[in-house]
């Protein structure tokens, strides 16, 4: 492909060379360049691309893509076509774009961001649609799926170009409907710059990724980039932050939740059940539409109705709709794995590694224990501190016991880390325990008849980051293991 088809409606500058030149493909990583590709200088927060310039060009490439804050270093002017633009990280995704042959333009896409409720919201919009005979993808955190294909998944949105070769694959597919978890990180890295959303949905915004985003202000302002770009936009009007955006975004929304004054779908009659979920959704036109779901808990609620608004948008029957709801399993999402074992009390593994996550899911399991709350919960390493005490304090106060351990502590040591959390723990009703393993191992060992036992963090994980290194620790495989020993 020539570098000009590369740049079609995006600002550039020739510096040397001609941009009538074919490049073999494009990258931004210096260890995939092979002779006659694009090499992107991207700036990034360990590494800067503008300083692997020489071994890109060892390489063979044919053009070099540089931003205008790279000044006037351009001694190898003449060796190659050297394109300077204002922005890097969006002329990779622009160029991806072009260079996959605008496979969003091919199907419809469903962006869902949000703090929590990415996953299982596109999980469900994956089953609906399936069952309703479209072919569909998914592009999340467990794994990618085109169609019946299993991808694993790096993150919760790939870079640029990963994401549209993705894209480009399920084009070839045929696939209709794609479903696209949308990160904060996308977002404001712009992974996402240029691709068109049919349908954005606004899950909720809660305390996460401070890490990243410098405060709660930029972490919303990096959310709200998705709506700029999506053609009809789902908000969760509850949310104090999802009417915020509405008062940004005056057409073309559709709101929901469970205030009926205030929605165009509204989750009503909700009846908790031990293992399911009976609800009615009412749209602003005085339609009643009664769900059983297979999922548990209101924030789960809040999951379905943007799903079931869109649903009925594009045309699928109410009855697929429920048909989808009672069969919908979200894998590490309260997950009970305890059923096989016959065991006298319930084990449930999910992802919550947030405080709203976290107290969303003891709140619910709170509502159908008979018996007492154990949760075994840590906090990852090199991620948002704030939170820690926060994850603590919640623990200690919905549960009737704790077990604080590690989760993925990364470069940092784990009893720094837990000793984080145990500063925001104001109760007695909590023990130490660093190795992940053995806490589960108590936390199982001590249960009671009708105890329900959560464990938090992880959910569909099936391995811990220590220091240097990746281990496989699947907790179900963790539990089994521990309830065959005697």
């Amino acid at each position: 492909m020539r570098v000009s088809e590369l740049f079609k409606s995006f600002d550039y500058e020739i510096i040397s060379g001609s941009d009538d030149v074919d490049i073999n493909k494009i990258t931004d990583n210096t260890n995939d360049i092979l002779d006659g590709d694009l090499f992107f200088c991207i700036r990034g927060y360990n590494f800067d691309g503008h300083n692997f310039i020489d071994l890109a060009l060892s390489k063979g490439v044919k053009a070099i893509v540089v931003d205008s804050n790279y000044g006037s270093r351009f001694d190898f002017v003449g060796s190659v076509t050297l394109i300077c633009v204002e922005d890097t990280r969006k002329a990779l995704s622009v160029a991806s774009i072009n260079f996959y042959g605008r496979p969003h333009e091919k199907f419809k896409i469903i962006g869902v961001t949000g703090t929590n409720g990415k996953t299982t919201t596109t999980f469900i919009l994956r089953e609906i649609f399936r069952n309703a005979g479209f072919k569909t993808g998914v592009i999340g955190t467990i794994s990618n799926f085109i169609n019946d294909k299993k991808i694993k998944s790096e993150g919760t949105t790939p870079g640029a170009l990963q994401l549209n070769s993705l894209l480009n694959e399920m084009d070839k597919e045929g696939v209709e409907y794609c479903f696209i978890e949308v990160s904060s990180h996308a977002l404001e890295l712009d992974r996402v710059y240029g691709i068109k959303f049919d349908y954005g949905i606004f899950t909720n915004l809660t305390q996460d990724h401070l890490d990243f985003h410098k405060n709660f202000s930029e972490y919303f302002n990096a959310k709200f980039k998705l709506f700029e770009n999506s053609e009809r936009i789902i908000i969760n009007k509850d949310d104090e932050y999802g009417r915020k955006i509405i008062d940004m975004i005056s057409s073309n929304v559709i709101t929901y939740g469970l205030d009926e004054n205030m929605n165009d779908f509204v989750a009503k009659d909700i009846v908790f059940n031990d293992n399911s979920t009976k609800f009615t959704v009412c749209d602003k036109f005085g339609n009643r539409y009664e769900f059983d779901y297979n999922l548990v808990g209101k924030f789960n609620v809040y999951n379905a109705i943007p799903c079931i608004a869109i649903a009925l948008n594009e045309g699928i029957s109410v009855n697929v709709i429920n048909e989808s709801l009672k069969n919908i399993f979200v894998v590490g999402r309260l997950e009970n794995v305890s059923k096989k074992y016959g065991l006298d009390c319930d084990i449930y593994l999910d992802y919550a590694h947030t405080p709203d996550g976290l107290k969303n899911c003891l709140s619910t399991l709170r509502n159908i224990s008979k018996g007492r709350i154990i949760c075994v919960v840590g906090c990852g390493g090199d991620r948002d501190k704030e939170k820690r005490p926060q994850i603590g304090k919640i623990a200690s106060e919905l549960s009737d016991y704790v077990y604080i351990t590690s989760d993925n502590p990364r470069s940092e040591d784990p009893e720094s880390i837990i000793n984080d959390i145990v500063a925001g723990v104001n109760k007695s009703n909590y023990e130490v325990v660093i190795s992940r393993f053995d806490a589960i191992k108590k936390s199982i060992k001590n249960r009671k008849t009708n105890d329900i036992i959560l464990i938090a963090g992880k959910g569909h994980e099936d391995y811990q980051i220590l220091k240097d290194k990746v281990i496989h620790f699947d907790e179900r495989e963790v539990i089994d293991e521990i309830l065959k020993q005697k």
